[in-house]
């Protein structure tokens, strides 16, 4: 991968990794569009690497969650267990929310349908333009959010259930994991906080194990112009990611999903087009 190359993919990571229009699928379309070969095994690890930077902005932007315990009061004769969850109140409801994602994920990754999926830019266009419809209605179906209802176990495991759809490259984890949340009773503000959050161990994971799986390749891999790109690529995904989720939340909050629907079905549609009237997506053949 080129310089500039490196630089499209983690912008278009960035900007789309917390909105819900998927990130995956619109890093495949990026990669077709510039030609880049697909089912290169350092292409399919930069895909997910370069999500880490992005999703240490929401470390960034949300510390005070990450590195603040609950030190009020626990209820009242709670167990040591019990008063150990209520300390670490936040990081309980981050396992409790990322399990099911874990066992998903290690089965689809060691099935290989997931690599699979991750070469199919077919997958993902149907998948924007089923999505898409989706969310034309979601805001009607789900908009009964209360600022009474609070996160606990039973509701972070269903949001975390949710976002095992997202292996499926164009359903976008951020969409599934909000409207999970929605499901749950909780507003599009509270949903999408917990989305980001949930993102941190969901893609931290992620990203160590395609590690793992490149060093256990061929080092040809490693050559001092792919580590530079991996790097370049989180840094660039990171600030972009930054911007990009301040900006989601307020939007998200004021005026749902709609435009986002509209966004899928129109980008969905237009590649489906192109591949049933024979036209390539790379820019240059």
């Amino acid at each position: 991968m080129t310089l500039i190359e490196t630089i499209i993919i983690a912008v278009v990571e960035g900007l789309t990794e917390f909105l819900p229009v998927s990130s995956t699928g619109h890093m495949i379309i990026a990669q077709n569009l510039l030609g880049i070969p697909q089912g290169d095994p350092f292409v399919h690890a930069f895909t997910f690497i370069i999500q880490f930077g992005a999703i240490l902005s929401v470390v960034c932007l949300y510390w005070k969650h990450f590195f603040q315990l609950d030190n009020s009061p626990a209820p009242e004769g709670s167990t040591l267990f019990g008063r150990l969850k209520h300390k670490f109140s936040f990081y309980w409801l981050l396992f409790v929310g990322v399990l099911p994602a874990v066992v998903i994920g290690l089965l689809a990754k060691k099935s290989g349908a997931l690599d699979w999926l991750l070469d199919s830019v077919e997958v993902v266009a149907v998948m924007l333009i089923l999505g898409g419809i989706f969310m034309l209605f979601c805001d009607k179906l789900f908009n009964k959010g209360s600022e009474e209802n609070r996160l606990n176990e039973k509701r972070a495991f269903f949001i975390g259930i949710y976002q095992c759809i997202s292996v499926i490259p164009g359903v976008s984890r951020s969409m599934a994991t909000i409207v999970g949340g929605m499901t749950q009773g909780l507003t599009r503000k509270r949903a999408a906080e917990f989305s980001f959050f949930l993102a941190v161990p969901t893609m931290a994971g992620a990203t160590l194990l395609d590690l793992l799986d490149l060093l256990k390749e061929d080092a040809v891999w490693a050559t001092p112009h792919n580590i530079t790109m991996l790097l370049l690529g989180c840094a660039v995904a990171f600030v972009v990611a930054l911007l990009a989720m301040k900006w989601f939340v307020a939007f998200l909050t004021k005026y749902g999903f709609r435009a986002f629907g509209i966004y899928r079905i129109v980008v969905g549609t237009i590649i489906i087009v192109m591949l049933l009237t024979g036209h390539s997506l790379a820019m240059v053949d």
